[in-house]
């Protein structure tokens, strides 16, 4: 899991403090329920939200910071991510999420909602713990919302063969964005940064969020199994239509329609048609273009960071993770 931050010791150090409070804040009486818990903390998650959240704290004023509110506020960043990966799961039926069974395929959906909902109650008790009186107790509940509308959006969508990119964008700015911002901008508030860096730490952390998502959503039409680590065209099955579906219709209507039209019926050959036609039609090449755009305005944001080991470790991993050549 914490091999990907190999280049980034300090980090990787710290983070590896975060993977041990999140375990701690994970204790609980019902041992399976504990089993659930901790094997899903496990599972392979790269750790990319509080990754950012501690990059961009180091932007401040070390001197003033408290080393371990910066660590509590990391982990129930991933903890509230971890919820909301756990009910996707259990809404879109997924059997593998990281290359292992899912929660609910494992221990089955009872569980899973339990499970999820906990996460959530832990998610808030950290933050008392370590924000208690600050604005970001509000700003943290209301992102949340926000979280949860941007995933209801997505699902009152399922099987809208008239979904438009502003529909995706909203939904994705929710879903995915919303946390990458809430990860950057209160990473330089707690870290004591200045006003100026943590509005461009907000902006840096949306554009992320929206190209990782974009970048998220082409695999699902550009690779295999082993790659994706999940069923591969699941979202299309699920009627989840994406952007590099989105683009691709939107040329060439006539083709989709005998596909679409069927929803839920869809076959997987029928499925991987519909894949190879979206990349005939240029909707894989346009979804890179969008995501390159958002790229360019994040990597664009991080050059006005003042210069200093954190800005160059933000860069680099901004680059790792968003240049991507498939």
């Amino acid at each position: 899991m914490l091999s990907y931050w190999n280049d980034y010791p300090t980090i990787q150090n710290k983070l590896q403090i975060v993977c041990s409070l999140i375990e701690e804040q994970l204790q609980v009486r019902n041992k399976e329920m504990q089993e659930t818990l901790t094997d899903f903390a496990k599972s392979g998650g790269k750790y990319l939200r509080p990754a950012y959240f501690l990059l961009f704290a180091d932007l401040g004023d070390t001197s003033k910071q408290d080393q371990e509110q910066l660590l509590q506020i990391a982990a129930s960043i991933e903890i509230l991510h971890m919820a909301t990966l756990i009910h996707d799961d259990i809404i879109d039926d997924s059997p593998l999420r990281r290359g292992n069974i899912t929660v609910q395929s494992r221990y089955g959906k009872d569980i899973a909602v339990y499970a999820g909902d906990l996460l959530f109650t832990q998610f808030f008790d950290l933050l008392t713990k370590t924000m208690n009186g600050s604005q970001y107790l509000a700003i943290n509940a209301a992102s949340m919302k926000r979280l949860l509308l941007g995933e209801l959006d997505q699902m009152h969508a399922r099987f809208n063969k008239q979904e438009t990119v502003d529909d995706y964008l909203r939904s994705i700015n929710g879903k995915t964005a919303e946390l990458f911002w809430l990860a950057c901008v209160q990473g330089a508030h707690f870290g004591k940064a200045d006003e100026k860096t943590e509005a461009l730490a907000g902006q840096i952390g949306r554009n992320i969020g929206i190209a990782f998502q974009v970048y998220d959503d082409i695999l699902d039409y550009t690779a295999d199994q082993y790659e994706l680590q999940k069923p591969i065209l699941e979202d299309l099955a699920q009627g989840v239509y994406t952007l590099p579906l989105i683009f691709a219709k939107k040329e060439h209507p006539e083709a989709f329609m005998k596909y679409l039209s069927k929803e839920n019926e869809l076959s997987l050959e029928e499925a991987q048609k519909v894949a190879e036609l979206v990349v005939t039609y240029g909707g894989v090449q346009k979804a890179k273009e969008f995501a390159q755009d958002y790229t360019k305005k994040a990597l664009e944001d991080i050059e006005k960071l003042a210069a200093g080991p954190a800005k160059k470790q933000i860069t680099q991993l901004t680059k790792q993770l968003l240049q991507r050549t498939f």
